[in-house]
Formats: structure tokens, C-alpha cells, sequence
């Protein structure tokens, strides 16, 4: 029996125990007569729990759960009325020199009476049980829900994750690949540092939260791969906290950004500046880059174009309520601001 099976078990015993000592708790100091108890209070309290294990365990999953609701009335409207007769059969033979409680003027409350008032009180075990039930019921529904939910956010997460790791990887080795006839030996450098930077992608990213100092030491290394492309027309600054590892933080957030900053920010012809800037505030992060805005046409086939798109799908997953992702075009410059809340 686990855990929550014992909890149970206990509180149905502590409730029964309760009701079966409510007598002597409420004639506390006075004369108690034995029979009396047995026979309006203990005698029902038996019934009463019949009718709330019986309906408990059997007739509201069996009929009121699936809608069966005639015949569940039914079957419980037959339960009471054998409860209250053998209860006055129980009372009539074996306890018959009780008698009936008497009105001032001697007698007793008409039959009529007595049956609709048994019939109420043996509703209230009816009742409780169905509400206990349904509680219940609605207790696991909606464990269920939240781990299917979980389950779901999981799997596009990782989803996300590996559409992530082809697109960087694509990406890179158009970088490298353009570098070939240009400088075989910085594509022989690119390509041992596109190594290390897989293998932290593939190795060390597969936890829900790395330390922030790793992310910045990888943005670190792929800029610099990043920096061997570019000509001399090009200005690359950037600038990272000195010290993260108190943060964690989702793994690959900013990468997309940085790729972007470069695919978006770099012209052949053109001088161009590309800004990277990250900061901390407590446990906040906050990301920038700024970069000259050179749109791609569209037979540029540079990049899946995911991306950003990737990007936003991530935060919406992780960090719902707790980050700002702004991006706008000024004075031909694209500026991205991303804020992060790692608590």
C-alpha cells in the first residue's frame, strides 16, 4: 500500500471513528444508556456507511460517471428504503422497549413524517460520497492533464532543441564553406572550432538548464569562428559578464540572435558594425545586438530562415510571463532586446 493509499485509509477511519464517538462527546458528564446509542446513533451510522461505500465504490463510477444518472437515482432511492426498513426492524425487534422520541402531548411524530426526515439524513452519505468522488475524480483529471501538458511542452521542446542544431550547424558551414578559396587555413581552423562547438551542443545541452558562464564561453567561441568570414569592413564588439555561474538558464537562447546579427548585418561592399552586448541585473539577463540592416533577397538561400521563429517559440515555452523580446529597425540599424527573468 503506498503512501497515498495509507493517507486515505486513515482518514476514512478517523471520520467513522468521529461520527461512531459523536454520542459520548455530546453527553459528555451524563447518564449514557448503551441501547439508546446502539439504537439511534450507531444503527444509522452503520447505514450510512453503506450507502457511501456502495455508491463510493460502485454505482457512481458504474452509472452516474457515465451519464446513467435514472438509474443511478433508482438504485439508491431502493438502497434507502431497504436501509430505513431494516433500521425500524433492527429498532422494532430488538430494541422495541425504547419506543418512538414523544411530542408534549404524548405521542409520537406521524410514520409519514419520520420516513421523509430518514430519507433526507440518508441522502447526506449519498451526497458526500458523490462529492468526494467527483473531488477525486477532478484531483486526478487534472494531474493527468498537467503531466500530458508536460509531456507536450517536453517534446517540442526537444523538438525545438534538434530543429536548433541543423539550422547552426547548416549555417556554419556555409560560413566555412565560403572560406575555402579564400584562406584554406582559416577553414581548417574554422572547422576544429565548429568541432568543439557541436560537441558542446550535442553533449553538454541536453539538461533543462545550463550554467550561464557555459553559454557565454560557446557565444564566445562562435563569434570568433563568425569573425574569420568577415572582411575588414566589418567591426564586430562584444561584450559579456566576466562571471555567470550563479545563473542557469536554457541553453542556446542567444545563439539564433548572434547568427542573425551576422547573416543580417555583414555587406560585402559596405562598412557595417555589428553590437553584441549582454548584462545582468540580480537575475536578470539582458541581451542586445544591434547590427546594420542588410536584408537578404529572397534567392538567398544563406540560412533556413527558422531561426528567430525558433527563438520565440522557446521563450513562449520557458519562460512564459518572465521575459521581452522586442526587435525594431532605426536609422537602417536592426536592434534586438531580449530580458530574461532566470527566477
Amino acid at each position: 500500500m503506498d503512501k497515498n493509499n495509507k493517507i486515505t485509509l486513515f482518514a476514512h477511519v478517523l471520520v467513522w471513528l468521529v461520527l461512531f464517538s459523536m454520542p459520548y462527546i455530546l453527553s459528555y458528564g451524563q447518564e449514557q444508556d448503551i441501547n439508546r446509542i446502539i439504537a439511534h446513533f450507531w444503527i444509522p451510522i452503520f447505514f450510512y456507511a453503506i450507502i457511501f461505500y456502495t455508491n463510493f465504490f460502485i454505482l457512481i463510477d458504474k452509472y452516474l460517471f457515465k451519464k446513467e444518472t435514472l438509474l443511478f437515482i433508482l438504485i439508491n432511492v431502493l438502497i434507502i428504503a431497504v436501509c430505513i426498513t431494516a433500521k425500524e426492524q433492527i429498532e422494532s425487534t430488538i430494541f422495541s422497549d425504547l419506543g418512538r422520541p414523544k411530542n408534549n402531548d404524548g405521542k409520537g411524530p406521524p410514520l409519514k413524517m419520520m420516513i421523509y426526515v430518514q430519507m433526507f439524513s440518508y441522502l447526506a452519505p449519498l451526497l458526500f460520497s458523490i462529492a468526494v468522488k467527483t473531488t477525486k475524480r477532478w484531483v486526478k483529471t487534472e494531474a493527468e492533464r498537467k503531466e500530458a501538458a508536460n509531456f507536450k511542452l517536453q517534446s517540442e521542446l526537444q523538438h525545438l532543441h534538434y530543429q536548433l542544431q541543423p539550422h547552426f550547424f547548416f549555417n556554419s558551414l556555409n560560413n566555412i564553406y565560403a572560406l575555402v578559396d579564400i584562406s584554406p587555413e582559416q577553414a581548417k581552423t574554422s572547422i576544429h572550432s565548429l568541432s568543439k562547438l557541436m560537441r558542446y551542443m550535442l553533449y553538454e545541452t541536453k539538461e533543462e538548464k545550463v550554467a550561464l558562464n557555459k553559454e557565454i564561453e560557446f557565444m564566445t567561441k562562435y563569434i570568433e569562428l563568425m569573425k574569420l568570414r568577415v572582411s575588414e569592413k566589418t567591426l564586430v564588439n562584444f561584450s559579456f559578464p566576466k562571471d555567470g555561474s550563479h545563473i542557469k538558464i536554457a541553453p542556446l537562447l542567444f545563439i539564433s540572435l548572434i547568427e542573425n546579427a551576422f547573416k543580417h548585418g555583414v555587406s560585402a561592399n559596405q562598412d557595417s558594425k555589428i553590437e553584441i552586448l549582454m548584462t545582468l541585473e540580480g537575475d536578470k539577463v539582458i541581451f542586445k545586438t544591434k547590427n546594420n540592416n542588410f536584408p537578404k533577397n529572397t534567392q538567398d538561400k544563406s540560412g533556413s530562415g527558422i531561426g528567430l521563429q525558433n527563438l520565440e517559440k522557446r521563450l513562449q515555452l520557458l519562460y512564459a510571463g518572465k521575459h521581452k523580446f522586442n526587435t525594431k529597425i532605426e536609422n537602417n540599424l536592426f536592434i534586438v532586446n531580449l530580458e530574461l527573468e532566470t527566477i
